[in-house]
């Protein structure tokens, strides 16, 4: 009796680990795992919020593939993620370099760079961008006091989504953050042998900085990219999608198929289209980091 009991208090020790991963297990089982298994399932349906399923289809799929405005907005999406990536990155990556050197106040000003990548995701934060660029915001009377006409930031198709892309780049805190991180721990004897052999700032930056940090540009590469294309605060309170159509993601269309028109079916294979798009760029980051990517432990001659 005595050894049962010293064995159940064995195994007890021994496992006494997922008594810990529980609640996440759980979590993850509910609230994650479910409705992705869920929404795969409904995609293949024509299910209604207040109607049910009625007949599985195909129909989701090659609606989507045969409706202007859903390709449209696959295209804008596109567009939107291949400006705001890389301009986030280089802006994100510029400051951290400038905030890498010893400067008086850097701290105060690391923290003035990082807030907006706290806030910029709000929905204050959206209606105050709104607010700037609209007609008669305060850009438009800036450049008045300078005699310059008001632009039409937000009614102008060409200029719509772009206002839409630089709230998004000007959140490059969490990205600069990681680069900072990343910048100080590149050996300073790297640097002065290079300063040694004649290289300025510029040629030390690109030939010794940028291939140490390529692990953490590739990081940053991949998170800013899923981010992207999962933007929905801005072009859904900034523009509502409009003017024409010209800053309508594919999340938006998402939003209002499932919410506007209770089309659960048709949002499910929407948002599972873009998860495999998505995917696929994904696989193609990681395929590729072997031709830029510099790994401290890498073998390659």
């Amino acid at each position: 009796m005595k050894n049962q009991k010293v064995s159940f208090e064995k195994k007890m020790r021994q496992n006494v680990g997922f008594l810990f991963i529980l609640p996440w297990l759980i979590g993850f089982l509910i609230f994650k795992l479910y409705p992705f298994a869920s929404s795969l399932f409904y995609s293949f349906t024509d299910y209604n919020l207040f109607k049910g399923i009625t007949k599985f289809t195909l129909d989701n799929y090659v609606h989507i593939f045969n409706t202007p405005k859903i390709t449209r907005a696959l295209g804008v999406t596109f567009k939107y993620a291949f400006m705001t990536v890389p301009l986030k990155l280089v802006a994100a990556l510029f400051v951290a370099y400038i905030l890498n050197f010893r400067l008086k106040g850097v701290k105060f000003f690391r923290t003035a760079y990082y807030i907006p990548s706290i806030l910029g995701g709000s929905v204050a934060i959206a209606v105050l961008w709104k607010a700037v660029f609209k007609d008669e915001g305060l850009l438009n009377a800036l450049l008045g006091i300078f005699g310059v006409e008001s632009i039409n930031w937000l009614s102008d198709p060409s200029l719509a989504l772009f206002v839409i892309c630089l709230l998004r780049v000007w959140q490059f805190g969490s990205a600069m953050v990681i680069f900072l991180a990343a910048l100080k721990n590149v050996p300073e004897e790297l640097y002065e042998a290079a300063a040694i052999e004649g290289a300025g700032k510029w040629r030390q930056f690109f030939s010794v900085t940028v291939p140490l940090i390529t692990p953490i540009i590739f990081y940053n590469l991949v998170t800013q990219l899923c981010q992207a294309f999962q933007e929905f605060n801005g072009p859904y309170i900034i523009t509502e999608g409009g003017p024409r159509n010209s800053t309508t993601l594919i999340s938006l269309l998402i939003y209002n198929s499932a919410f506007k028109n209770y089309e659960m079916g048709m949002a499910s294979a929407m948002a599972w289209v873009m998860f495999v798009i998505l995917l696929v760029f994904t696989v193609i980051a990681f395929m590729s980091q072997k031709h830029w990517v510099y790994y401290s432990d890498d073998e390659r001659g």
